[in-house]
């Protein structure tokens, strides 16, 4: 019964994108898509409703998250909730040692029937990618996901082999347990929109966690509820959300007081910028506006910035964090008022 609700409000109470409407409808019509999504996975992962909200503001955002916690919180349900809640391709890589960029990619194979090579696809060439521990691989296939990342696309024999849109890449890793690991350089770790903890469930979640199994819900039994053309259409819109000029200062103030900061050395990029930039559009869309406020750039400043930040050797050892630094600088940079 609780299936039927879920997929009967899907496709009642949420109208195509393609009507044309205002701005303002069009928001109300993310804002539910976007709860329906978030309530849908929240039927596995309970008590989590922001790391929900992140990694869905990254899939349309079109960026890719990083979610790093230590065994047993509930990362890789997390990738898997979300793919099984969109009507969309995804694969599972499990990262080892031994693994080679082209079980990643894919390889080229000569056909004899045809004289020909032909290239085979690996499994990054689904909507959503699931890297399982993506630090216990080699940096040379760590290299390979990541170009695909960025480029969205595979070049093999000089062709290129663009991957689906939407394209979402959720990498977990554990900070423990280190041994025989390649953590990811900071360069590459800027490839990512975001970077997230789940974290442990609090009292009540678990007590729910342990009454529900093993006859609760499983991420297998999951209703989807939305298509993959609907996620396409939702980050078109989502692009388009009005940003007024002082919310652009805003973002751009917050990165270059990251690279001026006495306790970092090195700040955010522009590309930290436009990550910002980019999930920012999404949050208020999510919440059912058509423009930017600078709430929304607050929220995520940490999840967004953090992960690409460099401390000096004496704030590491005063034990400061990128968090700790970015809350400084947020409450030491002026909040643009409406006009």
């Amino acid at each position: 019964m609780t299936q039927y609700n879920y997929q009967d409000q899907f496709e009642q109470t949420v109208q195509p994108y393609q009507q044309p409407q205002q701005p303002q409808q069009l928001a109300g019509q993310f804002a539910q898509r976007f709860q329906l999504l978030a309530g849908n996975i929240e039927r596995i992962i309970r008590g989590k409703h922001e790391a929900t909200e992140l990694a869905l503001i990254c899939l349309f955002a079109e960026g890719h998250l990083l979610i790093e916690d230590v065994p047993g919180t509930g990362k890789t349900t997390l990738a898997r909730s979300v793919a099984a809640s969109v009507d969309a391709e995804w694969r599972r890589i499990q990262f080892t040692p031994d693994l080679l960029p082209s079980d990643i990619t894919g390889v080229s194979i000569f056909n004899q029937a045809h004289q020909k090579f032909e290239f085979h696809q690996g499994p990054v060439f689904a909507n959503i990618v699931l890297a399982d521990e993506i630090n216990r691989a080699s940096p040379k296939t760590q290299a390979a996901l990541l170009e695909v990342m960025e480029e969205r696309r595979v070049t093999v024999d000089a062709e290129p082999h663009p991957v689906p849109r939407p394209f979402l890449v959720v990498a977990t890793q554990n900070p423990v347990d280190m041994d025989g690991t390649y953590p990811l350089p900071e360069a590459q770790l800027d490839r990512f929109l975001m970077k997230i903890s789940v974290g442990y469930p609090d009292h009540v979640s678990e007590v729910e966690v342990l009454k529900g199994m093993p006859t609760g819900p499983q991420v297998e039994r999951l209703p989807v509820v939305a298509r993959a053309s609907d996620v396409a259409g939702m980050i078109d819109f989502a692009s388009r959300i009005h940003v007024a000029d002082p919310v652009y200062d805003y973002i751009v103030a917050l990165c270059a007081a990251t690279r001026t900061s006495p306790h970092l050395r090195l700040g955010a990029s522009p590309r930290g910028s436009l990550a910002l930039l980019r999930a920012a559009r999404v949050k208020a869309a999510a919440a059912g506006r058509h423009y930017v406020v600078p709430e929304d750039v607050k929220a995520l400043a940490v999840p967004v910035l953090a992960h690409r930040l460099i401390l000096t050797p004496e704030a590491e050892l005063r034990e400061v964090t990128a968090a700790t630094v970015l809350g400084e600088i947020l409450a030491g940079i002026p909040v643009p008022q409406a006009a």
